[in-house]
């Protein structure tokens, strides 16, 4: 099979796009013939070397966490799917990626792709989706009638945490640059303020910090957070803000695959309620430019990868 992979660390020009050998999928995964993969930029650190402490791969590496394709062979004692079903799921991060015609994948992170969009365009879900639930339930305990922060709503994950917040029935306030506000209103923020410390009329219950802001920004956030309220910081070379005086909790987000929660998001796809945004389609021997194209800064939208 086709597959991208990088045998040592360093910049785009590691990644080759190479044959490798059919992988076997052994007792509890599946093989799954890959309808395409995204690119998240965590993989760029990956790739860069960055991440060996918290995330050590083995080389050489193939990329792509993200996962949408088609079951293909069943390793020993895999129940609940059969050849020829249509799933989704987020690989570990360690793992041997989807950047590739094929991939194994442990069969207890994967879930039924939704129906309502191609399966193509649902490689964009698992990560950044499941990053936003997480963010919102996991560790903030979001519910409706609450009041959240989201800094950095226009991004990608930003989009997901929106959308979510707002079908909770929280009352959402986004911080967005120019060319992502509009994006963060039609998601459903009832304000939309600049990047920054935004001005309040009253204190927020949560803020989740999604953008690459100054610690020093960053710590200010805490001063918005109303007494026994959280801070959920997604950017992990910096700690969450906290205040012990009043209760204030800061928790730093790390994303793991999940199953269960990834078919409560397929649900809400397919009910019409979440919706799945796709900046552009690019095919599997073009990874290495969408690589050097974050060396200039940072991408908009999601990209989807198809082998």
């Amino acid at each position: 099979m086709k597959a991208v992979r990088f045998h040592e660390y360093g910049t785009p020009d590691v990644l080759r796009y190479e044959d490798v050998e059919l992988p076997v999928p052994a007792a509890g995964e599946v093989r799954i013939r890959v309808a395409a993969t995204s690119f998240n930029p965590v993989e760029g650190n990956i790739r860069a070397g960055r991440m060996q402490g918290p995330i050590p791969v083995v080389l050489p590496h193939t990329p792509g966490i993200d996962i949408a394709g088609t079951v293909d062979a069943l390793g020993d004692g895999v129940e609940g799917l059969t050849v020829g079903d249509q799933v989704i799921g987020a690989l570990p991060l360690t793992s041997p990626g989807a950047a590739a015609e094929f991939v194994i994948a442990p069969a207890a992170i994967l879930t039924a792709a939704p129906t309502g969009i191609p399966l193509t365009d649902a490689a964009a879900l698992p990560v950044v989706g499941l990053t936003a639930w997480q963010a919102l339930f996991d560790h903030a305990g979001l519910t409706a009638g609450q009041r959240i922060l989201i800094n950095g709503a226009g991004g990608v994950v930003g989009g997901y945490a929106v959308q979510l917040a707002k079908n909770t029935g929280a009352y959402v306030i986004a911080t967005a640059g120019p060319r992502s506000a509009d994006q963060a209103k039609a998601a459903g923020a009832d304000e939309v303020h600049a990047p920054g410390l935004p001005t309040l009329d009253e204190p927020v219950d949560v803020v989740l910090n999604l953008a690459p802001v100054d610690p020093e920004q960053l710590a200010a956030t805490a001063a918005l957070i109303r007494d026994g309220g959280v801070s959920v910081n997604t950017t992990v070379w910096m700690p969450a803000p906290a205040d012990e005086a009043r209760g204030v909790r800061g928790i730093n987000l790390f994303f793991r695959p999940d199953s269960e929660q990834l078919a409560r998001l397929v649900a809400l796809i397919d009910a019409g309620d979440l919706r799945v945004d796709v900046a552009r389609r690019v095919p599997l021997a073009d990874l290495a430019s969408v690589h050097a194209e974050t060396l200039h800064g940072a991408i908009a939208g999601k990209i989807v990868v198809l082998p």
